[in-house]
């Protein structure tokens, strides 16, 4: 019969993405990670596999928990009465799209995952944008805008307000 599991995949792999945005892949191996969680590296290896396996079901997760993000500021109706900007807002989690990004540059799927997420955002602003043909290439500019500020910020630089990009690309 098999044990409880006192610590979730979703708590693991929320401690292996952790490692890895603060100090990359390197950072993560079955001591790291067992430190971190407090299983022993042989019960991270007979749950979640290699290294590898288990650096990709984090990165896969945090994609998952962004498409969640989007998936609720489009129903969320609070968030559609507050436009482009409280949609935008509202995106903004514990997990910087960017450095996700960058972690998944190095797999196929997971790079998949990364433009259907860009493409569920851009869809989300088209929505709140006129239905004209403009809207979607307008998405798309705003989303360009919106993530470089997102990664100059974090850089340490406010180069521009987004509000008034939006205004004039709207």
């Amino acid at each position: 019969m098999a044990r409880t599991k006192l610590i979730s995949d979703r708590d693991v792999f929320q401690q292996v993405l952790t490692l890895l945005l603060k100090n990359g892949e390197k950072s993560v191996t079955f001591s790291t990670v067992s430190a971190a969680t407090g299983l022993a590296p042989t019960t991270l290896v007979q749950r979640l596999g290699s290294c590898s396996d288990m650096i990709l079901g984090a990165i896969a997760q945090a994609w998952d928990e962004l498409d969640q993000l989007v998936e609720a500021a489009t129903l969320d109706a609070s968030t559609m009465n507050k436009g482009l900007p409280g949609l935008l807002k509202s995106l903004v989690g514990p997990i910087d799209p960017g450095a996700l990004l960058t972690l998944s540059l190095r797999d196929s799927g997971l790079t998949g995952r990364a433009k259907a997420w860009r493409h569920k955002v851009e869809q989300a602003i088209a929505a709140r944008l006129d239905v004209s043909a403009k809207a979607k290439e307008t998405a798309a500019l705003i989303f360009a805008a919106w993530q470089g500020r997102m990664l100059w910020d974090a850089g340490g630089g406010k180069g521009f307000r987004l509000g008034d990009a939006i205004k004039r690309l709207g």
